[in-house]
């Protein structure tokens, strides 16, 4: 079991976990993931690291509540125990001395670019960080990305704090400026990483995307991260999660994403409304097999 040390609360329905995952953390790396299992009738969910304290041990995952499974987690409290937390998952961010590197993160997006940050300011690179939500009170992890660049660049949507508009525009800002920019790395909504890619494309930026936000299964069992990079066929999962932003075909993976709207739709409703519990129900099926 993996005990919850530290729970809080960032922002309306996100909450940061601090978990005890010994074994993880230590081979965890930057841009890594990790699935985590509420309990033995749970889902498995593939959660994007934002943090690694390799010397107590601790894993932090933030987890924005969008459906059931995200909900029930949620409602978890200190003390209380996951029953699964697998991983180090995926393909570590590559991490090396390019020069100036720039990284990116929106929304929930933001907590994995973190320790991406510090690894690559730990190679010797100049990191400058750019963050944006909506508006000022969905902004996360400031703290932390202050500490980890040499830079934090902000944006909100509304313009409640930082500058008013988008990711793109501090980056679009930065390189008509003459800023020379070895590497952009992206994580985050796939319109914004799709915007990032169109904005590095002509100044031949190389950019790096985290294809997260496709992920199921997590092993590349399911078949259902299957991203086109390149015009060949990867799996966001094991090929990935970082791939050359300039090659992912954004159009076929929006389509992908929307397959399961009106499903993941109806579980959280129902779920919100107290009818639907799947424990219970398999528990019964299993009696009455029996």
């Amino acid at each position: 079991m993996f005990r919850i040390i530290d729970k809080s609360e960032l922002c309306e329905k996100v909450y940061q976990f601090r978990i005890e995952a010994p074994h993880v953390v230590r081979k965890a790396k930057a841009g890594q993931f990790v699935i985590l299992r509420k309990d033995e009738t749970g889902e498995r969910v593939p959660m994007s690291i934002g943090g690694l304290d390799k010397e107590k041990g601790i894993l932090t995952v933030v987890i924005q509540e969008v459906g059931k499974t995200s909900g029930a987690m949620n409602r978890m409290k200190i003390g209380d125990s996951f029953a699964d937390v697998v991983g180090p998952l995926g393909i570590p961010s590559h991490v090396e001395k390019f020069g100036h590197c720039i990284c990116i993160g929106g929304g929930v997006g933001i907590p994995p670019i973190y320790p991406i940050a510090q690894a690559l300011r730990g190679a010797g690179n100049k990191v400058t960080t750019i963050i944006g939500a909506r508006t000022k009170n969905l902004l996360i992890f400031e703290k932390e990305l202050t500490a980890a660049s040499d830079q934090l660049l902000i944006s909100t949507d509304d313009g409640s704090y930082g500058t008013h508009g988008f990711v793109t525009t501090i980056l679009q800002k930065l390189i008509e400026s003459g800023e020379k920019i070895d590497m952009v790395i992206a994580i985050g909504p796939v319109p914004m990483m799709k915007a990032i890619v169109n904005t590095t494309r002509t100044p031949k930026i190389k950019t790096y995307v985290s294809l997260n936000p496709i992920m199921v299964d997590g092993t590349g069992m399911c078949g259902a991260c299957r991203v086109t990079v390149g015009g060949k066929t990867k799996f966001a999962c094991v090929d990935g999660p970082d791939f050359d932003g300039h090659e992912v075909d954004f159009e076929e993976m929006t389509k992908r994403l929307k397959m399961y709207n009106k499903y993941e739709k109806v579980a959280y409703e129902r779920f919100l409304d107290g009818k639907c519990n799947l424990g219970k129900k398999v528990k019964e099926l299993e009696n009455n097999i029996g």
